[in-house]
This record gives C-alpha cells, structure tokens and sequence, in this order.
C-alpha cells in the first residue's frame, strides 16, 4: 500500500497534469470560399481602379459644412454615447473574468456577542468576541476561467467593433441628410426659376387675351402649369424642414436651424472615390459589423470549453483561522494578531485553523451539464451561420452600391445633355410663338420638358452622392479616428469619477485600428 505522503504526491502530480489542460475548441476563424473569388466587377468600371475605406471619406467632397456636421455629429451623438459606455462596461466584464484566476473565497467575519445564562435562581452574563479568516483557491485545472477571460476580451472586442459600426453609419447618415438637405434647396431654386418663367407667360397670354389676340385656351393652360409648378413648393419645403430636424437629431439638438448649412446654398456636394491598395474581400472582413459577428463568434466558442469545464470535478485549496474569546462581565481577555495576554480564570481563548484540498462534482445531473454544452455548441453553429451571412451580405452591399454609382455617371451625362436640348427647344418655341409659326402650347411643352429635365438632373446628382456615400459606407471608412476621441464627454467623465472608481477605465485609451487587423489576422485560417 502506498503511503500516504506517496499519494499526495501522487496526486499533486495529477493535479499539475490536468493544470495544463483546456476543455474546448480553439477557436479559428471560419472561411468563407464564396467571397475568395468574388472580385466585385462593378468597380472595375468606376473612375477610380482602386478604393479606400479612409478614415475621414467625408473631407473628400470638400465641403466644410458637411466636414463640419460629421464630426460633431460623431462626438455629441447619444448612440455614439451609448456605444462609449458599453466600451466601459465591457472593461468592467474583463476584470471580473480575470479576477477568478486568483483565490476566489477571501472572507473576513467577525462576530461580538452578549449571552445570558439563567440557572438554580443564579444569573451569569458572558461576552463572546470572535473574527475569523477564510480563503479558497480553485486552481484552473480545466481551463474554464482562461476560457472565461477568452469570452470576455472577446466580448470587448466585439463591443469595440459595435462602437466602431456606429460611427460608420452615423457618418453616412449625417452625409445622406446633408445631401438632402442640399437636393431639397437646389430643387426649390429650380421650381421658384420655373415659376417666375411660367408667371411672366401667363402675364403675356393674360395680355394678349384681353386684347383679342389669343385664345382663353392659351390663358387657361398657361395658369394650370404655372399654379401646378407653384403647388409643388409645399412638398419641397416640407422635405427640407424634414431633413434639417433629422439632422438635428443625430447631432443632439432640437429641431430647428442649422447655423453650419444656414443661406441655403443648394450647391449639392461633390466627390469622386480616392485610391487605396486593397482587395474588396479584405474591406468586408475589416468591417465593422462583420468584425462584431466574428468577434460573438469567438467569445460564444470560448464559452463552450466553459461548459464542458463543468462535467469534471471542482478541485480548491480552503484554509480558514479563526480566534474566539469568552469571559463572564467584568473579566477580561485581551486578544493581539498572534498572540494573547493572560486571561482571568474566568475567560476562555480558543485559536482555530484549517487547511486542506475540497472536491465538489455534479456526478447525477441527469444530463443537465452535459445538454448545457450541446446548447452552447448549437448558438456556436448559429453564431458561425450568422457570420457567414454577415460577410455574403457586406459583399453585396459593395458590389450594389458600386453599380449603382457606376450607373449614374452615364445618367447624369444623358440628362445634362437633354437638359441643354431641352433649354435649346425652349428658345426656339418662344422665337417661333413671337413670329407666329407655332402656337402657345409648344411654348408650355417645351418649358415643362426642361423644367422636368432640370429637376430630374438634380435628384440625379444628389441620388450620385447618395450611392457615393452608401459606397463608403458599405466599406467600412470612417471609424478609424473614433479610437483617439474620450469615450465619454468631460462632463460624463466627471460624474463617473465622481461617484465610483471608473480612473483607470476610463484612462485606459482604445486600442489603435491596426490592433484589430493584426487581432484579425492572428485568428484567422
């Protein structure tokens, strides 16, 4: 028979063995096949070879209105906020993660107590003081606290990407509104044109009508084109109103003016896409939303090794020392840390201490740990279904917005040049009503032919900078600078550090963007 210290060494040698011992897949990024032949032929045909997710797109329109609502946008926003604070609260999930790696149980209790004892008519009080100290220590034979700690930097990680894909697409919102705001003004410059043309004909017809030289037909006609043009200001306004209010929103305002886009300049801003070496397939993986489907991906597998850390049995090192005290009243014991005084006859003393190993395993679960790592595996399944979908459909959203925006190029040459026919039309039927050779109705058709061209371009050109922006967007650009601003506003900062110990979280800067592309790249096939 084996000794006893034998066995404890036995034992301890098991122990360290299984130490190195994690339960649980490793995680892997998964592949995606579909998206490594995928090249995105629609960007070949646009102006540029080449694209880039810049980190400030928006500057590229040069135009400091829009410059300059993006990025207040991008510090007063309450999602971007919100998206800050989650940041923090992800922090907090990490140190309460790494806190399991050290002993779990560090307990301090103490008790004073007055007791009565009523015995033979005899009354006697005693006093009892006692304190004591307990501290457990469950070493991470299993690995279920390190795949605890992966689940939680996972998590913020992917809380990171999440604060990133906010920024994303609230940049291309403020873009989208300012450009609406823009396409609003420059068609209400166009109607009011139009307007004023068609009130000076139906002044003319009136004219010629009331001296017999035109027809009540011509009059009647000339007013229901010039109150129809007149009857489509409203909406107009009523879109700009709307726009300017949503614009208020995102930058934490009421609705009301604007003073960065007051005067209504209805100059629709313009841009072209910029140059980068990279490949479509790298700009779907590096953004933003995927970046979060992968990063739950990964903090879902890590908790699969937590669950089956739970079938094996819970192994801790316990110690407790605990030192009580008695004395009837007015005895007396004087107790120091490791040492007493001399006590009276009537008191007693009494120092205890324990030290050993504890085992606890939940032998008859009747399968309920055993189905808890199944149902960790099937969300780890549909996590990887998920992330899957997230990268097929960041692909379509580029190859969409790509031709789109590819397409408008040559609808917006096409109308330029309808327009200038159109306006050519328009002075000949004028030239040709004033010598006689054609009548008032060519004149009327010709100025709804190029008033409808006119208008048409404009959506068309605001629809161009839309698809321009929804292109960035669909890239990814546009986050890269979040990582340098506070999380917070100084007057958040101030309250938190005012009512907990938020310091050193909210000191701690964000990583910088390459940490993600080089985190990507280690977690990759």
């Amino acid at each position: 028979m084996m000794p006893a210290r034998g066995r404890w060494a036995a034992l301890g040698v098991s122990l360290l063995v299984c130490a190195c011992t994690t339960l649980g897949p490793d995680y892997r990024r998964p592949e995606v096949p579909a998206l490594d032949d995928w090249h995105a032929e629609p960007l070949r045909a646009l102006p540029a070879a080449r694209l880039e997710a810049d980190a400030r797109w928006w500057a590229k329109f040069n135009d400091p209105a829009l410059t300059r609502l993006v990025e207040a946008a991008l510090e007063r926003n309450a999602s971007v906020r919100i998206a800050g604070l989650r940041i923090l609260e992800a922090r907090a999930q990490q140190g309460i993660a790494e806190s399991f790696l050290w002993p779990q149980l560090q307990q301090v209790s103490g008790q004073a107590l007055g007791v009565g004892q009523q015995s033979g008519g005899k009354r006697d009080w005693y006093t009892s003081v006692g304190a004591g100290f307990n501290l457990g220590w469950e070493p991470d034979f299993w690995g279920r606290f390190q795949r605890s700690i992966e689940s939680a930097d996972a998590g913020y990680f992917a809380t990171l990407a999440q604060y990133d894909d906010i920024q994303v697409l609230l940049a291309a919102q403020v873009a989208q509104l300012y450009v609406a705001v823009r396409t609003f003004e420059a068609q209400l410059q166009i109607t009011r044109d139009n307007a004023a043309l068609q009130k000076r004909s139906l002044e003319i017809t009136e004219h010629l009508f009331r001296s017999g030289n035109s027809a009540e037909l011509d009059l009647q006609q000339a007013r229901t084109q010039y109150l129809g043009t007149l009857s489509g200001i409203p909406q107009l306004e009523t879109g700009l109103r709307q726009s300017r209010n949503a614009l208020c929103t995102l930058l934490g305002r009421a609705p009301g003016v604007l003073p960065e886009i007051a005067g209504g300049t209805g100059i629709i801003p313009q841009g072209e896409l910029a140059l980068v070496d990279e490949l479509p397939a790298d700009l779907v993986r590096r953004r933003p939303d995927v970046r979060v489907a992968e990063r739950q991906l990964a903090a879902q597998s890590a908790l699969i090794g937590v669950s089956e850390a739970e079938l094996y049995p819970s192994i801790a090192l316990i110690g407790s020392i605990g030192v009580s005290a008695t004395s009837l009243v007015g005895g007396g014991s004087t107790l120091t840390l490791g040492s007493f005084t001399a006590s009276p006859p009537n008191s007693r003393t009494t120092v205890t201490m324990g030290l050993g190993p504890a085992i606890s395993w939940n032998v008859f679960d009747h399968g309920r740990l055993g189905n808890q790592v199944l149902v960790q595996d099937a969300r780890f399944m549909q996590l990887r279904e998920n992330y899957v979908n997230a990268v097929l459909s960041a692909a379509r959203e580029i190859d969409d917005a790509a031709t789109a925006y590819a397409g408008r190029h040559d609808e917006i040459r096409l109308l330029t040049e309808t327009g200038k026919a159109a306006k050519r039309a328009l002075e000949i039927a004028n030239i040709q009503y004033r010598e006689g050779m054609a009548d008032f109705q060519r004149v009327l058709d010709s100025q709804r032919a190029l008033f409808n061209q006119q208008a048409l371009l404009v959506v068309s050109r605001g629809s161009m900078m839309r698809d321009l922006i929804t292109l960035y967007k669909a890239m990814g650009g546009g986050w890269q600078n979040g990582r340098e601003r506070p999380l917070v506003d100084a007057q958040t900062d101030a309250y938190l550090r005012r009512r907990s110990e938020w310091g050193p979280l909210l000191d701690t800067p964000l990583p910088p963007a390459s940490a993600d592309r080089a985190a990507q790249t280690r977690s990759g096939p």
